[in-house]
């Protein structure tokens, strides 16, 4: 497999993989629906946990800032919990998608891009059916968000998607190498939604506001909520992002080919 690798550019090595999506989609969607065998609700239970989520805090933390207007309120923690949520799973389960597959990557020819692809797509099942539960009811209490997503949502729902394969992926390369990372992730995750305006406006930060533009994850986050609320809706910060992201991705690729023949070895 590694001869066959070394011949071959990695971005043609990417591409390959993208040509078997019917593949990687398959296998996705196949864990989806295990995950939730037996179930009554099935899937549904996603969105349905979010919002059970969003309920309890939007109560808590809506009492604790003494928010003037409750519905949109609920509308902003909403949007930030469930886009938070899908980021972190994604991000929290990346340092491990190589070394679970450990025995296929060892003795199978499988590209090995397929393997993080799979698992790209098994979080964005996740986001998408969790999103769509709790988009819906968010419209109940704000029904201008509806006309804000179809309008202005479009760059920014894209950097999140390209956000959610390209970082995950890094940090799933980092990890066949630093192991340690599987341990330190959850912990940095915990510590960076703490210190996120996901809960909480960013202003609530007064003078450490700047950490806020070092956040890449709540960067990403916030460009979709605000472009679906209705505020700052930027473009030029859109197309900021949407380069940050092409730019992560080229690192990605290229950290790949630095490392893709010491893999199996790494594993």
């Amino acid at each position: 497999m590694n001869k066959k690798i070394k011949k071959k550019e990695v971005l043609n090595y990417f591409i390959e993989a993208l040509k078997i999506y019917k593949v990687w989609t398959f296998t996705a969607w196949s864990r989806t629906e295990e995950r939730f065998a037996r179930t009554s609700l099935g899937s549904a239970w996603l969105g349905l946990s979010n919002l059970l989520s969003i309920a309890l805090l939007s109560i808590i933390y809506g009492t604790v800032f003494k928010v003037e207007n409750f519905k949109n309120y609920v509308v902003y923690i909403g949007l930030g919990l469930v886009l938070w949520s899908s980021l972190s799973s994604s991000i929290g389960s990346s340092p491990n998608i190589l070394i679970q597959n450990e025995i296929k990557i060892k003795n199978t020819n499988t590209n090995i891009f397929f393997y993080p692809l799979e698992e790209w797509c098994f979080q964005l099942h996740n986001f998408l059916q969790s999103f769509l539960i709790v988009f819906l009811t968010l419209i109940f209490f704000n029904k201008a968000i509806l006309i804000n997503f179809l309008i202005n949502s479009s760059l920014p729902l894209f950097n999140f998607f390209v956000f959610m394969f390209w970082f995950p992926f890094l940090i799933c390369l980092l990890g066949v190498r630093y192991r340690d990372l599987y341990q330190l992730i959850p912990i940095l995750l915990q510590l960076t939604f703490l210190i996120s305006p996901i809960l909480y406006v960013k202003e609530n930060l007064g003078k450490l506001i700047w950490i806020v533009n070092l956040n890449p994850v709540y960067l990403i986050i916030s460009q979709l909520r605000d472009s679906i609320i209705g505020t700052e809706v930027n473009y030029l910060n859109f197309l900021y992002v949407f380069f940050l992201n092409i730019i992560g991705l080229i690192i990605s690729l290229f950290y790949f080919r630095k490392i893709k023949d010491l893999i199996p070895f790494l594993l």
